[in-house]
């Protein structure tokens, strides 16, 4: 096991990363799978027809008692369970990434869990995908912390819990795989890819031995029926950016205002909140697949879908805003599902001559899920797989990319997550040197060619530890242990002839230590380097609750040349 914690250090670890990208897509995959099972079949049993999707069904005064009451109970659960309020979602996903190097605590994972069946069931303005991210990343990452496996490949496997969330829970196993690359880990490499598909695949194969295993949005084969549809499109894609920012700014902006008020308050308000929109406009419970597939089938009239979607968009950015503990991916296909759809009355009221309605609804889904998320790929698969509807992939294209050039271009906005993880005082670093580093555990990169020696040692001692050939001597000290060359004290035993020598007083180039875990990638060494004017690291691992062993030292030098070797 230790020889397979150091190779994982490495570069080299893909059939190792990749058995544990499989068994990861099993563990998250079972994980959705109870996670769904929990939230539907608790809609079936307290909503009317059996319909997990009938919140419409139910009367005024239920609607605002299931939304407020949710909200209460999330509240005070969230109250009572930390004083310092816990993050969960893909919010936390990146934060742990960011500044944990993917380590996420189980704590977080239950209370995600309950509180996004709470959140589901209690009807509110959010999606399941925002949970099945934590749950997925979470699980994933406890697996990793459990088996003491460096940090780099731990990042990894919450790449591929992450994938295996969204494969597991949307039925979109290759959506789920571009998903973890250009939202999580906002990079592409080859030894990433390859367990991240694993776990996606295993997670899907989990969720369709319970599931129905059919495309999750159920619409007739559509195409594109003309070329001077393509304009309509761009203009398309700019409207649905222009929504995309306003949500993304309007969510900021609930965001500042609810920090003012305690966690049980903010979710109790935003329970309150939702409630009294659905009372006007009941669709925006729940994630409403059932209004997305009314308004394919174009039983929809332009007065309800522009009431759905601004009620829509005021109650997801309550929502999000106010910390409901759920997903954003879902309330983002509803909207645009109901922006295309506006656009694909209005050209059918012009002319019948061009496609369909259900067309433009299927490219609003993606254009506005990819301005939201600033993952244009993500938002193309997404699309093909829940339609499953291989024809609108030419028009998806330029759908996708017009609203995201709309959004990110003309109105300055940035993804929503990274937009609110700035907002939290957060910064997600991934320039190419953060990227390059992360990939490497110090435990490949370390040099053990050391000896641990006091201050003052006499001649016969300073001999022996030159005889173990080392490359480093470790000075204990109490205020702080120091590094020095072997070399200073091989030409010190050279010039002089004294019995005893004072380490820390004879000619040489010695060196301020600062610790780091064995489990650590290259870049938290850096920031080690950085935040503790340090200028080389002892690497260690805890043998117990006090006690540390050290397996070796890491310089500048060593960060600076692994860089160099990976980036080329």
């Amino acid at each position: 096991m230790i020889r397979t914690r150091s190779l994982l250090a490495g570069t080299r670890a893909l059939f190792a990363l990749s058995l544990l990208g499989l068994t990861t897509g099993i563990i998250a995959g079972s994980v959705i799978v109870l996670f769904r099972f929990s939230t539907e079949y608790s809609q079936i049993l307290l909503l009317p027809g059996a319909d997990p999707e009938n919140y419409e069904a139910l009367t005024w005064q239920m609607r605002l008692v299931f939304t407020t009451a949710g909200g209460l109970f999330l509240g005070l659960l969230f109250y009572f369970v930390s004083r310092v309020p816990l993050r969960i979602g893909v919010i936390h996903v990146l934060e742990r990434l960011a500044y944990n190097e993917g380590n996420l605590p189980l704590k977080n994972l239950i209370l995600q869990f309950i509180g996004g069946c709470v959140a589901i069931i209690s009807g509110q303005s959010i999606g399941r995908e925002g949970p099945s991210v934590h749950l997925g990343a979470a699980s994933a990452s406890l697996m990793g912390q459990t088996l003491h496996l460096p940090n780099n490949s731990i990042r990894t496997l919450v790449a591929c819990g992450a994938a295996a969330g969204i494969a597991a829970s949307f039925n979109t196993p290759l959506a789920g795989v571009i998903f973890a690359m250009e939202v999580i880990l906002m990079e592409y490499t080859i030894v990433g890819f390859t367990p991240v598909i694993l776990a996606a695949v295993s997670a899907t194969v989990m969720s369709r031995l319970v599931f129905d295993t059919e495309p999750l949005i159920t619409v007739h084969v559509v195409e594109l029926n003309s070329f001077l549809e393509l304009p309509i499109i761009v203009i398309m894609g700019l409207f649905i950016g222009a929504l995309a920012a306003g949500l993304i700014r309007l969510t900021g902006i609930l965001t500042k205002f609810g920090q003012r008020f305690d966690i049980w308050l903010r979710m109790s308000l935003a329970g309150f909140g939702v409630g009294l929109i659905a009372i006007v406009s009941p669709e925006i419970m729940g994630i409403g697949y059932d209004t997305v597939d009314a308004a394919l089938l174009g039983q929809l009239g332009i007065p309800i879908l522009i009431l759905i979607l601004l009620t829509k968009m005021l109650a997801t950015a309550l929502c999000v805003g106010f910390s409901i503990p759920a997903g954003l991916i879902g309330p983002a296909i509803f909207i645009g599902a109901m922006a295309g759809g506006i656009i694909g009355v209005l050209v059918k009221h012009f002319t019948t001559n061009l496609s369909e309605v259900s067309l433009y609804v299927m490219l609003g889904m993606g254009a506005m899920m990819s301005a939201t998320l600033q993952a244009p790929l993500a938002a193309l698969l997404a699309l093909l797989e829940l339609t499953g509807n291989q024809n609108i992939i030419f028009p998806a294209m330029l759908a996708v990319v017009s609203s995201n050039l709309s959004a990110r271009e003309l109105f300055k906005s940035d993804s929503i997550f990274l937009s609110q993880f700035r907002i939290f005082g957060l910064d997600y670093r991934n320039d190419p040197i953060a990227q390059s580093l992360r990939r490497i555990g110090v435990e490949s990169v370390l040099n053990k060619a050391y000896v641990m020696t006091e201050p003052v040692i006499q001649r016969n001692v300073a001999i022996n530890h030159l005889k173990e050939a080392p490359d480093w001597l470790i000075i204990r000290r109490e205020e702080g242990n120091q590094l020095m060359p072997a070399t200073d004290l091989a030409r010190n035993l050279e010039e002089t002839n004294d019995e005893e020598i004072v380490l820390l007083e004879i000619p040489a180039k010695r060196r301020q230590l600062a610790k780091v875990s064995i489990e650590s990638t290259l870049q938290h060494a850096q920031q080690q380097i950085n935040d503790t004017d340090a200028e080389a690291l002892y690497v260690t691992r805890k043998l117990g609750p006090s006690a540390d062993r050290i397996y070796g030292i890491i310089t500048q030098e060593d960060i600076e040349k692994h860089y160099r070797v990976v980036s080329h």
